[in-house]
């Protein structure tokens, strides 16, 4: 997300109350103090304004991590009243030009691989076999969603409830989600696919690709990324990094996704199904950059001489174009959800970290 376009003490400040009341409330207690008490620093805030550039690199979770993966003090459970904020403060200051190099080195690229569970029920419904393309991969994660488990929990509205599950046998990392759907179904039972996809072909596209598995700082910054309080985030990502380690490395250019797009694209086999699929990219793209964006991946498909589908999940407001009255009917600790969409149409509301899948209509697997 591109803001702050005016450089000041008073913008950072604004920009750490939004982050702690719409994104850490309810999510990470610490992380939500946090950046509470630095929204009210003025003289921190200043420091930030004054030492890092506006847009991206003042991004509440970068300052978070870069501390985080410099080992500043409260790393694991974050300050807890006026005096830890100060000790956090003060260590943040003294070591200001280390942590500043940090965030001007790296980038926000959470890479959550339990979303895999919300991908996963539309990739098996897909022709087959698939060619995987992702946008933003940061550690490319994602694209191997046929090298975990999954376990699949709930069921429908007034229907019966049950449990599913499947995926890659002996796979260190099982990921739970549970699931759930407006119009219920011919039959009682989640939502769930009965098999894996074949995929023949990995790619991706990164400003910075990470790969913590050849580089152990990647997977350090990675695990700093991960908030507070969410031990299980990071023990599922440290799993999901074993149960890929032997696979074949998948394709990851470094560039930007609107100028990488189509010759990459165009490396795809012709007989396999061509999935174009990002999740909570777009957010640090400015609106103009995004529309821009959409029109290439339709362009792309459009001139593909095989079979192709686009696979977004971000937030509404990312893709405003892409909505259901669903997203209307949201109550305030649901409004995070992300909108998984097949070929621009709305068919889930899902859990930033593959938790939640909420059906909101059948996939038209035959739309472009």
């Amino acid at each position: 997300m591109v803001v702050n376009v005016v450089n000041s003490a008073q913008t950072v400040a604004d920009r750490y109350r939004e982050f702690s009341w719409q994104q850490a409330r309810g999510q990470s207690d610490a992380h939500e103090e946090l950046t509470a008490r630095i929204s009210q620093d003025a003289e921190f805030c200043d420091v930030l304004a004054g030492s890092l550039p506006a847009g991206n690199k003042q991004q509440p979770n970068l300052l978070l991590a870069a501390v985080r993966y410099l080992d500043g003090p409260h790393a694991e459970q974050g300050p807890h009243g006026e005096a830890a904020y100060g000790r956090w403060r003060e260590w943040t200051i003294r070591h200001w030009d280390e942590v500043r190099a940090v965030i001007m080195q790296r980038a926000t690229q959470t890479n959550e691989p339990a979303r895999c569970a919300t991908l996963l029920p539309l990739l098996a419904r897909l022709p087959q076999p698939l060619a995987l393309l992702e946008v933003g991969t940061s550690a490319g994660l994602c694209l191997h969603p046929d090298r975990y488990r999954y376990r699949y929990e709930g069921g429908t509205e007034g229907r019966g409830h049950g449990t599913q599950e499947m995926g890659a046998p002996g796979s260190p990392v099982t990921f739970t989600c549970r699931t759930s759907r407006a119009t219920p179904p011919p039959a009682d039972g989640p939502p769930a696919p009965t098999s894996l996809p074949e995929i023949v072909w990995r790619a991706g596209i990164d400003l910075d690709p990470l790969d913590p598995i050849a580089r152990p700082d990647d997977h350090r910054w990675l695990q700093a990324l991960i908030w507070p309080g969410q031990r299980a985030r990071a023990d599922r990502l440290a799993a999901a990094v074993e149960a890929v380690r032997d696979a074949p490395r998948p394709a990851i250019v470094r560039g930007d996704l609107v100028d990488e797009l189509p010759a990459l694209a165009a490396a795809a086999p012709r007989e396999a199904t061509l999935v174009i699929f990002h999740s909570t990219v777009l957010m640090y793209l400015p609106p103009a950059r995004r529309a821009e964006f959409a029109r290439l991946v339709r362009s792309v498909l459009a001139e593909r001489g095989g079979p192709g589908h686009w696979i977004s999940n971000e937030h509404h407001t990312e893709l405003p174009w892409i909505t259901d009255p669903a997203h209307d009917a949201l109550p305030p600790e649901y409004a995070h959800l992300l909108t998984l969409s097949l070929n621009e149409q709305p068919v889930a509301l899902t859990g930033p970290h593959g938790q939640i899948l909420h059906w909101l209509r059948e996939p038209d697997l035959g739309a472009r």
